[in-house]
């Protein structure tokens, strides 16, 4: 088991680039595969949860080439041109391939398995499976399609209006995915708006969207185009910097080419209000997707209220959140928070038992957690249990804490953020971070 070994950092200062968008880059080799042309890719997050995106759609028959520097260009000849894979298409951890694999495949008239590792075999899958059987494919699973692995049989769909129970961005670009490829037209009404990175790249690929309030629908039988893009860093993976330079008085940290898409931008606000200074220059739209550089300045952190009506905006960054609230004064309390118990982990449990080895106190209820800052954290054991955004938020932590903290169970951050601890040492080098095996 690989282990990170930290200390205290006096200072962090600097200008730094993050990997690309992981949710972008899922979409991107999706939708390249399925128009006609070819796609070119541009800052493609090569991370092991993109990877499995990219090799399920070579197993299906898709042309995918890897250019020296760093272009990807996906030769699309339409849906009909995919085949039945040969083999089971691995997901790895991620939930992105999976479900978003699921809609496409359910439009395709042949047989395929997907399956993942232990963690992503727990995560629930019958808010994509429900809809997705409603429109003509078949599909089946553990506990009755609550759980993969999924065996789908694409049929000829037809369009449908659906509601799902909970806002997520999966759940429903799996359904659009379905839909481009559905007779009639498909929409997908939430109950608050996630991410939007489907319908924005869908725009760049010639097929606008309609949206009226939370709805969002898409014409069946669509014919998409190839297009060029150009993926922004990942705001989820800025959002660790960004903590760490905010909680720190004095610190100052330019960020570059970040996407600031207003749907997951919640974390920006949130630093905003607990008093962080959080500017943004050079703002630009690439494909479709705002981009900016963002300058942080740090303070001294106040807590706050995050509450149900933030969360869609900001679900993968509440780890990192979490870890600025236990550095702030006062109570923050996050609620609404449900859906991080079907993540990886379940965050909320995860979070408040290793911030409570760190010295931290927290409060864990049915969807929130109470964090009361103020106390510097004490360097301990803790482990990442296997989640990616749990060892980088626990790594922020240790940046602040009294000691040595060693994290357990590192490997995982190779499905989001290749480079993560470079990038740590280098804004930060007396924390001196190094990898270490238990």
């Amino acid at each position: 088991m690989r282990s990170w070994v930290l200390h205290a950092a006096d200072r962090l200062a600097g200008a730094i680039g993050v990997p690309g968008d992981k949710s972008i880059s899922h979409r991107s080799l999706l939708l390249g595969a399925m128009a006609h042309g070819t796609t070119e890719i541009r800052g493609f997050l090569r991370s092991q949860d993109c990877l499995a995106t990219l090799h399920a759609l070579r197993a299906l028959g898709t042309e995918i080439q890897e250019a020296p520097d760093g272009c990807v260009r996906i030769v699309g000849r339409g849906p009909d041109a995919l085949r039945e894979p040969e083999t089971i298409l691995d997901a790895g951890n991620s939930g992105t391939s999976l479900r978003l694999l699921t809609g496409l495949l359910a439009g395709r008239p042949f047989c395929s398995i997907l399956t993942g590792d232990a963690s992503l075999r727990r995560r629930p899958m019958r808010r994509v499976v429900e809809p997705l059987t409603a429109m003509g494919a078949t599909l089946l699973g553990r506990e009755a399609g609550r759980y993969p692995p999924l065996a789908i049989r694409g049929a000829e769909l037809s369009g449908i209006a659906w509601k799902t129970p909970v806002a997520s961005a999966q759940v429903k670009s799996a359904i659009l995915l379905a839909g481009l490829q559905a007779l009639g037209e498909t929409s997908v009404t939430e109950p608050m708006l996630s991410r939007d990175h489907t319908e924005r790249m869908l725009t760049a690929f010639g097929v606008v969207p309609q949206r009226r309030g939370t709805t969002v629908s898409v014409p069946g039988k669509a014919r998409l185009a190839a297009a060029s893009l150009s993926i922004p860093g990942d705001l989820s993976s800025a959002a660790f910097f960004m903590v760490a330079a905010a909680a720190r008085p004095g610190a100052e940290l330019l960020i570059r080419d970040v996407g600031v898409n207003p749907t997951r931008a919640g974390a920006l606000e949130v630093l905003a209000a607990m008093g962080a200074t959080i500017t943004q220059a050079r703002q630009r739209d690439e494909a479709g997707e705002p981009v900016a550089d963002i300058h942080v300045r740090g303070a001294r952190l106040r807590g706050t209220a995050i509450g149900s009506d933030l969360i869609p905006r900001l679900l993968d960054e509440i780890p990192a959140l979490a870890v600025a609230a236990a550095l702030a004064e006062g109570e923050t309390v996050i609620s609404g928070a449900a859906e991080l118990r079907v993540k990886e982990v379940d965050r909320l449990s995860a979070l408040a038992g290793e911030l409570a080895k760190l010295g931290v106190q927290v409060t864990e209820e049915r969807d929130r957690l109470r964090i009361l800052g103020g106390r510097r954290p004490r360097g301990t054991l803790v482990s990442s249990r296997g989640d990616h955004r749990m060892a980088m938020s626990l790594a922020v932590a240790g940046l602040f804490a009294e000691g040595e903290t060693r994290i357990q169970d590192v490997a995982c951050v190779e499905t989001s953020f290749p480079g993560f601890a470079r990038l740590l040492l280098e804004v930060a080098p007396d924390c001196g971070i190094r990898e270490v095996g238990d």
